[in-house]
């Protein structure tokens, strides 16, 4: 039996490319780890505030404890917000910042779509 071709694993690191040519080319060099929908919503979120704890971020975004741990993980793996644990008497509190990177890579995510977006409304 032949041996399969190797598949390519997908990965969440935004590719280094030159300025595409065309929309979909353009698409495809969208930074990877803001373009998820949850990670998207918990910079926007962070963006917008000085910091927010765990719960809040929760509750903000409308996602579960799972989905609020993994992609704040994500995030914090490449740099782009700052997590910091403490405790509130007993209890553990856990806190969000986006960093300086992260408002960073968020601008130029937003200033990346704005631009797909003029492009692939003009005539």
């Amino acid at each position: 039996m032949a041996a399969s071709p190797a598949r390519r694993r997908r990965t969440d690191e935004s590719p280094a490319a030159a300025a595409p040519a065309d929309a979909s080319a353009e698409a495809v060099a969208l930074d990877r780890v803001i373009h998820e929908r949850m990670r998207l919503a918990i910079l926007s979120t962070l963006a917008s505030r000085e910091a927010v704890t765990f719960a809040e971020l929760k509750a903000l975004t409308g996602a579960t404890d799972g989905n609020v741990s993994v992609h704040a993980r994500r995030l914090e793996e490449a740099g782009y917000l700052e997590c910091r644990k403490s405790f509130a008497g007993r209890m553990p509190r856990t806190e969000y910042r986006i960093s300086h990177a992260g408002r960073k890579a968020l601008h130029a995510y937003l200033d990346h779509m704005e631009a797909l977006i003029r492009q692939v409304r003009e005539p």
